[in-house]
């Protein structure tokens, strides 16, 4: 019997708004690549069906042409839960093929080998959330198997997760890209320069406590410092002194300055002016202007609230930064206090803190908000991913006027209140 994987969301998704609004949780960064591409990489050349709610499907169609969405094709599956992370060992503790069997890390499902009618049953709820009681299989077996819950986890656990994925990606070091002279680079031995790549003089590379993986067609400007563990997706520009700390992913096509620490960037965003970006997480298509803040510690040093689908919520950590979803931007000199959360499709300006949430498709600063218009907001989405050499198709339009349907009431009530 042949055995597809299927890499799959359960209810938990909603924990992951507003990035989750416009991607899978399972296609959010933690380290230098994806859930899902962790989850991949444990079971290569295997067929693969990537299970979503309805309404990314089509998005998802475009984005992996080779791969099935919400379609089962084989008689077995091994279902994945999408917010594992899945180390050196997740296939040797969890292989493809065997009984039926469901793997639990506490109250989560981690993994469902599943076939036969039990298959059948589940395979016509691929488009929404998947449960334990979807899964009708007798056996199960605990394993010690970590699982992202919140935002703030996939930010904590990026440090060690660039360590993970640079050893799994083989990258032994190499400089393959132009160094300048007058570059320091500290401990080279674990600095990847990929091909294409520029490092101009007086930047500083230092790997002393942790990788650092340059990808290809990167430019590291004059006087930028890059601290590991640090990844740089391909095509960004890292500008004059930018100070980059440890735990930062930067994705592709991004132009990023000031400082940053501990921090993911999805690709094809903007922090390029000073401004502090701390144990923060933006989606891609964002641009912070000028003098753009983050507090990522409270002054009495307590555990930050964080606004998760429709309450505050402990987050237990003391360092939780900026979390903002896709298209979203700040006008300069713009200041977000200790775990905030902005939406999809926002614009954010003004000298006042604004709320620590701020739903997707709103415009201000402040206490004052109104909604954005959503046939102004694609126009903008529009604009700035052609400037990209980018075309906004049909597909992607409509997810964004999903969202903003999606997001009608939580923005009418926070209006209100305003």
């Amino acid at each position: 019997m042949s055995v597809q994987l299927c890499i799959y969301e359960d209810d938990k998704s909603n924990r992951f708004l507003p990035l989750s609004w416009t991607r899978p949780v399972y296609d959010l960064k933690c380290g230098m690549v994806t859930l899902r591409e962790k989850i991949l990489r444990s079971y290569p050349g295997v067929k693969v069906c990537l299970a979503c709610r309805g309404y990314l499907s089509g998005v998802l169609e475009d984005r992996y042409p080779g791969m099935e969405i919400n379609t089962i094709s084989e008689d077995g599956v091994l279902f994945v839960n999408g917010r594992v992370l899945a180390g050196v060992d997740f296939a040797s503790r969890i292989s493809l093929e065997g009984e039926n069997k469901v793997y639990l890390s506490g109250d989560d499902v981690v993994a469902v080998r599943i076939g036969g009618r039990a298959l059948e049953r589940v395979s016509e709820k691929l488009d929404g959330p998947l449960g334990r009681d979807d899964f009708d299989v007798g056996r199960e077996e605990s394993v010690e198997v970590p699982l992202v819950g919140y935002i703030w986890e996939l930010i904590s656990n990026n440090a060690e997760q660039i360590v993970i994925d640079y050893q799994m990606l083989g990258a032994n070091g190499g400089i393959a890209g132009k160094v300048y002279d007058g570059v320091h680079l500290l401990n080279p031995s674990v600095i990847t320069l990929r091909r294409g790549s520029v490092v101009r003089s007086g930047a500083v590379l230092d790997a002393e406590r942790g990788q650092i993986f340059i990808d290809e067609g990167v430019e590291i400007y004059p006087n930028a410092v890059v601290e590991g563990p640090a990844c740089i997706g391909k095509g960004s520009r890292i500008k004059i002194g930018a100070k980059i700390y440890e735990g930062t992913s930067v994705g592709e096509v991004c132009r990023v300055g000031g400082e940053v620490e501990e921090s993911i960037i999805h690709g094809w965003s903007n922090k390029q002016h000073d401004g502090f970006l701390g144990h923060a997480y933006l989606g891609s298509w964002i641009n912070l202007g000028a003098d753009t803040n983050n507090s990522d510690l409270k002054n009495n040093y307590g555990s930050v609230k964080v606004f998760v689908d429709g309450e505050f919520v402990d987050s237990g950590q003391m360092f939780v930064g900026l979390m903002m979803g896709d298209h979203s931007k700040t006008g300069i000199n713009t200041m977000f206090n200790t775990g905030s959360v902005v939406g999809i499709c926002c614009n954010v300006f003004g000298a006042e803190f604004p709320p620590k949430f701020v739903p997707s498709f709103s415009w201000g600063g402040g206490g004052e908000f109104s909604e954005y218009e959503l046939s102004k907001g694609v126009e903008t989405a529009r604009r700035v991913m052609a400037r990209r050499q980018v075309k906004m198709g049909a597909v992607y339009e409509k997810l964004l006027h999903e969202v903003y349907k999606k997001t009608v009431d939580t923005r009418d009530r926070f209006l209100k209140q305003e």
